[in-house]
């Protein structure tokens, strides 16, 4: 790990790029004496340290593109590490019903926080003109109401620093060179999107601030727009963690049988059924689907409820009916543990890395310790520091998928 993470000097310093910058002595020429004479220096031999910063204004010298590789992996990893966090922390504000204390959005102005009594007071009460507090938290005190605005701040600071993060790295590494075509492509398509991400954000909260005269629920953000905030964040996320592992992982040549390709193939479907499976928790989160059935394994008195097909068309239950949405996410939940002990087993029978058998024995242990999550969960009717684990599971599972594919991915010829 301490040579992923700082590759030896040795190694840059042995460097053709590296090397173009160390003081060349001038050759001796014999005179018979003990004193040397030095010739004259040719063009590209520097013997003072003026002469090399003068040079170095007009030459650039770039990383070998191993070395760039590990920088720009090690750095997308990081990248992936803050999208998670940025993840957990939403779904810990929306578990905590703090998305709409904030009720405008401001770039930089909203970046200092009320610090006076006035200041709080103003806050207040441009949150108690909106629905939520209408309609759910008209009891609130200026305390309650502190608490879950500090909540929704904390989660929209924690996404600029996620956007710094990517963009200022990524026009450091531009200018000097580290990247090759295909990253540059690659890197501006990430910071594109969370960009993107966080005007989603925004978007999806504007949906819990509107008036709806003809509706008696209590206020909350559209479940799509919560699916598509989620979404974009689960796609950064594995695009960044799976440039990430293709950078500093070693690739393996393992022998192309058919086995091996079939084995590649049910673990790009289970990663894919572990994403939807993820996705669909936005839904369940979105309705509330999740305090709808608390029994396990049937729901209620049945396997199949009644109330799965209420509403008309009957392709709004998928999306609008709880107890459809709760039904999906148990079925998705099921054939993902399915499709991943499966997945397993068959690994079993290719012989394959060391790094490879782990990666399937890891993915094994997460799908089984997701599953348990979600069942408790489920169970002791959604607490917020257990429900919080859970969707922190689901990345968790995502990544272990990611490794798994990356270990069997084909190696270029």
């Amino acid at each position: 790990m301490q040579r992923l993470l700082f590759p030896p000097l040795k190694t840059l310093l042995g460097s053709q790029s590296v090397r173009l910058l160390v003081p060349r002595a001038a050759p001796r020429t014999q005179c018979g004496c003990s004193c040397g004479i030095r010739r004259p220096l040719r063009s590209g031999q520097y013997s003072t340290v003026s002469e090399v910063a003068l040079q170095s204004g007009r030459e650039t010298a770039s990383l070998p593109s191993k070395a760039a590789d590990r920088v720009v992996g090690r750095w997308l990893l990081v990248c992936s590490g803050t999208v998670a966090g940025a993840v957990i922390l939403g779904g810990v504000t929306r578990l905590t019903e703090s998305g709409l204390s904030m009720v405008d959005w401001h770039l930089i102005k909203e970046m200092k926080p009320p610090t006076s009594q006035e200041e709080w007071e103003t806050e207040f009460q441009k949150y108690q003109q909106f629905p939520e507090f209408k309609i759910l938290n008209h009891n609130m005190t200026l305390a309650e109401f502190k608490f879950i605005w500090y909540m929704e701040y904390s989660h929209r600071m924690w996404g600029r620093i996620v956007g710094l993060a990517y963009i200022l790295p990524a026009a450091y590494f531009w200018r000097k060179g580290w990247l090759n075509r295909g990253m540059k492509g690659r890197v501006l398509a990430l910071c594109a999107l969370v960009c993107f991400q966080g005007l989603l954000g925004w978007y999806m909260v504007k949906s819990g601030l509107e008036e709806k005269p003809d509706s008696h629920d209590i206020p909350r953000v559209s479940q799509y727009r919560l699916a598509a905030h989620l979404g974009s964040a689960l796609v950064l996320y594995c695009a960044s963690l799976w440039t990430s592992l293709s950078l500093l992982l070693p690739q393996h040549k393992l022998p192309e049988t058919r086995q091996l390709l079939w084995l590649r193939r049910f673990a790009h479907g289970t990663a894919g059924l572990v994403f939807l499976t993820a996705l669909s928790g936005a839904f369940v989160a979105g309705l509330d689907a999740g305090l709808v059935y608390n029994s396990f394994p049937k729901m209620g008195e049945s396997w199949i409820p009644q109330d799965l097909f209420t509403f008309s068309p009957i392709l709004r239950n998928v999306f609008e009916n709880p107890t459809m949405v709760q039904f999906d996410h148990r079925v998705l939940g099921i054939t993902s543990v399915t499709a991943i002990t499966a997945l397993y087993f068959l690994s079993r029978r290719i012989p394959l890395p060391q790094r490879t058998k782990m990666a399937a024995v890891t993915l094994l242990a997460l799908a089984y310790m997701q599953a348990g999550l979600g069942i408790s969960t489920l169970l002791m009717y959604v607490p917020t520091p257990l429900a919080a684990t859970h969707q922190s599971g689901s990345l968790a599972l995502l990544s272990g998928a990611l490794w798994l594919m990356n270990e069997l991915r084909r190696v270029p010829k």
